[in-house]
C-alpha cells in the first residue's frame, strides 16, 4: 500500500483510479474532437480544452469513487464493477449537467458530453477487462513473515482470507509466546536464521504479532533484517494499514502516545475544516429548506407529536450540544425516561419515520447544527450523554473520539454497518481513531464522496 496524505491505499486501487482518469481524458476529447467534426468544426488545439476536459474527467471519477467502483468487490468481480460504473456514470451525467449551468465556460458542450459519456462506458469496462487479472492477482501483494503463532498472528491468517487482502503469509514462526493457533508455523527452535529463512520464503516484510513479547522478541535478528532494507512492522501498524482502522485488541497506549498521527486541532487544519463547513452547510440548508418543510408538514400530520425533535449529545472535549432532527419515532418512544438503544426493525419508529431514515431526510436539519459550529460535515457520530458514560467504563480510549468535532458522516460510517450494542461501538470506535489520528482534507473528502454509496444503496439506515 501507499500512503497519501496519511491515508492508506492500496497500489492496484492507485493503478486503476490512474488507469480510470487517463481513459476519461482521451474519451473527453475524442467526443469533443468527433462531434466538432461531424458539425464540421475544427477542433482546435488540446491546450485551449484543458479545463473542459478535467471537469468532465473529474466529476466522473468522482462518482465512480463514491459510488464504490474501487472496492474490494469492484475489484475482484467484473459484473459487479460493471453494475457500479453504470450507476456512477449516470450519475456524472446529472453532475456534469449542473456544472454545465453554474459555469459553462468550464464544461463540454452538452453534445459533446453525449459521445465522451458513451466512449467512457466502453473504455471503462476495457480497462476492466485487461487490467482485472493483473490488479485482483497476487503481483501488488506483500509477502509477510509472521513472528508468532497465537491470537494476533491468527488474527493476520484469517485477514488474509478475506475479499481484497493485499498481503500474503509466506510463512509463520511460532515463537512459543503463546499457545499456538496456526498450524502451519515452524518452531523458532527450527529456524537457523531469520534472515535467510526471510530469503528462503521471499518476504518483504516481517511482522511482528507476538501475544507476549518479554524474553521473545529476537532483537539483533530483527535489527540486522531493518538495516538491511525488509520492512518490520508491529502488529497494531500492520492492522491499521491492512484494515483502515485502529485494532484495540493489539493496541498499547505507548503506540498511540508515539505514533504519528493526531493533528486534527492544528490550527489550519481547523480554519480549513470550518470553512468548508460554513460554505456547504449555508447552501444546503437553502437547496434543502422546501424538502425539509415539507418532510416536517408529513412528520406532523402522519403521528401525534412535534415535527422536529432536539436531544443532548457529546461533542468536542466531551461538551454537550443539542442535535436537531425530524422526528422518526413515536413521541413516547423513551416514556420511560430511560434512554434505548436504536435497534433493527425498531417498532418505535412511525410509517414516515421509516422512509425518512431510509432516505436520510431526518439528517437534513443537522445542517444547522453545522453551521452553528456544534458538528462538523465530517467525524464520528455523536453519541447520548447516558450511553457515553457507560461506553466510557467499559471500552478502552473511548474518550479520544472527542478530540474531533463530530461529524453527520464519517469513517465508521461507511465503513460499517448501523449497530446499536456495545460490540457495535466498539468496532465503531476503531474506525473512528483512525479518522481521528490520520485526519486529513483529503481524508474528508474521501468521507464525503463515498457516503454517496451509503445513501444510494441505504447502507445502514435503521
Amino acid at each position: 500500500m501507499i500512503r497519501l496524505f496519511k491515508h492508506y491505499i492500496a497500489y492496484p486501487v492507485l493503478v486503476l483510479c490512474v488507469a480510470d482518469f487517463a481513459v476519461l481524458l482521451l474519451a473527453a476529447e475524442a467526443g469533443w474532437v468527433f462531434r466538432l467534426r461531424q458539425i464540421g468544426i475544427d477542433p482546435g488545439s488540446l491546450w485551449d480544452r484543458i479545463p473542459q476536459l478535467l471537469t468532465f474527467a473529474l466529476a466522473i471519477q468522482a462518482a465512480m469513487i463514491g459510488v464504490g467502483v474501487y472496492s474490494a468487490e469492484s475489484m475482484q468481480a467484473f459484473r459487479f464493477a460493471a453494475a457500479r460504473l453504470l450507476v456512477a456514470i449516470s450519475l456524472g451525467v446529472i453532475l456534469i449537467s449542473l456544472l454545465y449551468f453554474i459555469a459553462p465556460g468550464i464544461t463540454l458542450w452538452r453534445s459533446n458530453s453525449l459521445y465522451s459519456m458513451a466512449m467512457s462506458v466502453v473504455l471503462l469496462m476495457v480497462v476492466r477487462v485487461l487490467l482485472g487479472g493483473f490488479v485482483s492477482g497476487d503481483m501488488f501483494k506483500r509477502r509477510i513473515l509472521l513472528l508468532g503463532a497465537g491470537r494476533r498472528a491468527k488474527r493476520v491468517v484469517d485477514l488474509e482470507r478475506r475479499i481484497g487482502a493485499g498481503f500474503l503469509i509466506a510463512g509463520c514462526v511460532d515463537m512459543k509466546d503463546a499457545p499456538a493457533q496456526v498450524e502451519t508455523a515452524i518452531c523458532r527452535t527450527d529456524v537457523g536464521s531469520l534472515a535467510d529463512l526471510v530469503d528462503a520464503t521471499e518476504a518483504n516484510e516481517v511482522v511482528l504479532a507476538l501475544d507476549e513479547r518479554r524474553n521473545t522478541v529476537p532483537v539483533d535478528a530483527l535489527l540486522r533484517l531493518k538495516t538491511t532494507g525488509v520492512h518490520v512492522t508491529d502488529i497494531s501498524d500492520f492492522l491499521e494499514r491492512e484494515t483502515g482502522r485502529i485494532d484495540l485488541d493489539t493496541v498499547r497506549p505507548s503506540w498511540l502516545i508515539f505514533s504519528d498521527g493526531f493533528s486534527s486541532g492544528r490550527q489550519l487544519s481547523m480554519i480549513l475544516k470550518r470553512g468548508f463547513d460554513l460554505i456547504v452547510s449555508a447552501l444546503l440548508l437553502l437547496i434543502a429548506s422546501p424538502i425539509i418543510l415539507v418532510a416536517a408538514l408529513i412528520v406532523k400530520l402522519d403521528s401525534a407529536g412535534p415535527a422536529f425533535y432536539r436531544q443532548v449529545r457529546v461533542g468536542r472535549y466531551g461538551e454537550t450540544f443539542e442535535i436537531l432532527k425530524l422526528r422518526s419515532m413515536r413521541q413516547d418512544a423513551e416514556a420511560g425516561g430511560a434512554a434505548i438503544w436504536a435497534q433493527k426493525g425498531d417498532p418505535r419508529v412511525t410509517r414516515i419515520g421509516r422512509i425518512i431514515r431510509l432516505i436520510r431526510v431526518d439528517e437534513l436539519p443537522q445542517m444547522w447544527t453545522v453551521l452553528k459550529g456544534d458538528m462538523s460535515f465530517v467525524g464520528p457520530r455523536p453519541e447520548r450523554p447516558e450511553f457515553v458514560a457507560e461506553l466510557e467504563k467499559q471500552i478502552p480510549f473511548y474518550a479520544e473520539r472527542h478530540m474531533v468535532k463530530p461529524g453527520i458522516t464519517g469513517w465508521a460510517q461507511i465503513n460499517y454497518p448501523y449497530g446499536a450494542s456495545l460490540d457495535d461501538a466498539r468496532h465503531k470506535l476503531e474506525y473512528d481513531l483512525y479518522y481521528t489520528k490520520n485526519y486529513s482534507p483529503f481524508l474528508d473528502l474521501l468521507i464525503i464522496l463515498q457516503t454517496l454509496r451509503v445513501l444510494i444503496w441505504a447502507e445502514g439506515a435503521r
